[in-house]
């Protein structure tokens, strides 16, 4: 896994992203990986506008991980009340389950500790995740019990296939 390289998105790269971020998320193609929100949002998961607004905001970086020009994973790191935020974290589908998630959440990490000096990482995940919080949480992230209502009647943040949709958010403490 050495040979995947890291670099922060420009605006050329914006219809890359959102084909990511969409193959990884909705539609059939996602359903080859275990990221898959199909069974329960349609619709969008991200567009250019998102993306763009991602690039434009201070201490915001849109991290790409690639192999031979390939992107194979993108992931949000900002700085967001004070500690860190993780988001928008897409793995090409047909490479989910190799180890490229977690080494590129370990970059995530490397730059809000190391990078912007902030003690912590947060992140919002759909509370029925719970294989996807399973991953989170075997890498030291611990559940809040705090919960935010997902954004029913949005349809930027996907339609929704059912009714019991909210976000919890997930912590951890980053060591220097």
């Amino acid at each position: 896994m050495s040979d995947i390289q890291f670099r922060a998105a420009t605006p050329a790269d914006i219809d890359a992203v959102v084909a990511l971020v969409e193959s990884a998320y909705r539609g059939d193609a996602s359903r080859v990986g275990w990221t898959t929100e199909a069974d329960f949002l349609d619709g969008r998961r991200t567009g250019a506008d998102d993306i763009e607004a991602i690039l434009s905001k201070p201490q915001s970086r849109l991290l790409l991980a690639e192999r031979d020009g390939a992107l194979l994973a993108c992931a949000h790191v900002a700085i967001e009340d004070g500690a860190g935020y993780f988001g928008m974290f897409s793995v090409d589908p047909q490479q989910q389950g190799g180890g490229i998630g977690k080494i590129v959440l370990e970059e995530a990490e490397r730059i809000v500790r190391e990078d912007w000096r902030t003690a912590s990482m947060r992140m919002t995940v759909i509370d029925i995740r719970d294989e996807l919080i399973a991953f989170y949480e075997r890498r030291g992230y611990i559940r809040t019990g705090i919960k935010k209502p997902f954004p029913y009647g949005d349809a930027r943040f996907g339609l929704p296939k059912r009714d019991d949709l909210r976000f919890e958010i997930l912590e951890k403490p980053l060591r220097a």
